[in-house]
């Protein structure tokens, strides 16, 4: 029993409150830190030295980011379960080019975008809607990767995407706007391009003018959302309707798979 008359002490409570948070928002900059905590950023930088020397988290190259690091959940690990992922989608985005016959992507989060670890295109060879490379950024925003992520991820990791997202002069409408796009999106099973929204983000020009139409869904592993897997096709070749119609239960049998076959590689 713990006997509440001791007094606690500082340094390890400010230490924990740096790792939950880190944990509640999956993924959290320095700067993010400082002003959700604060602590001082010298502070927070021993702090994380700390945490990440114990193996409790790690920092992303890409970005600097902190994260949760799964290896400290998942003693057998050799590395860590994103770093798998893109050997275990290839296979069945392969057997997805062959199926649907439309390019497809699976991309990861970062910080303020998604990052595209593995594609189909060249098996597809389609010129007017080549997709990738790998390493290319995809918008939360504007993509249906981004908003099938987005939708399907943890409340509090979405609260912090869009806190990062949201311009200065946001309107409430605008963010209303999202609000919905996620809700839609939830409800009916996967996501979409449209309908377009204001905000500015590095995708926005290329999806308003690319001609393509895309859907999506989230990549779950025990049922938390970890990536998002597209298909991506010429606006002028085939509609919404007639996509998902022939393609949607294949793409989410293909997430299902390998989110399935991730987490088996990890038990």
């Amino acid at each position: 029993m713990i006997d509440h008359k001791v007094k606690s002490v500082r340094a390890l409570e400010r230490g924990l409150d740096v790792l939950i948070e880190i944990q509640r928002s999956r993924a959290a900059s320095l700067h993010e830190l400082h002003l959700k905590l604060g602590l001082p950023k010298a502070t927070l930088l021993r702090m994380l030295v700390t945490l990440g020397s114990r193996g409790l988290i790690w920092q992303r190259i890409a970005d600097g980011a902190y994260l949760p690091s799964l290896l400290a959940h998942t003693a057998s690990a050799r590395a860590d379960a994103l770093a798998q992922l893109a050997e275990i989608a290839s296979p069945y985005l392969a057997t997805l080019s062959e199926q649907v016959r439309w390019p497809s992507v699976i991309a990861v989060p970062r910080l303020d975008h998604l990052e595209i670890i593995e594609t189909n295109s060249a098996l597809v060879r389609l010129d007017s809607a080549t997709l990738g490379p790998v390493g290319a950024k995809l918008s939360y925003i504007h993509t249906a990767t981004g908003r099938a992520y987005l939708a399907a991820c943890d409340p509090r990791e979405r609260k912090a995407i869009l806190g990062r997202l949201r311009p200065a002069d946001a309107t409430a409408e605008s963010v209303a706007a999202i609000e919905a796009i996620v809700r839609e999106t939830r409800a009916r099973g996967y996501s979409a391009r449209e309908p377009a929204h204001g905000w500015p983000d590095r995708s926005r020009l290329q999806v308003v003018r690319d001609g393509r139409r895309s859907i999506a869904v989230p990549v779950r592993v025990s049922g938390q959302a970890i990536a998002a897997i597209n298909i991506t096709w010429p606006a002028k070749r085939q509609s919404y309707e007639e996509v998902i119609a022939k393609h949607l239960k294949t793409l989410q049998l293909t997430a299902h798979s390998i989110g399935a076959t991730l987490e088996a590689s990890i038990a």
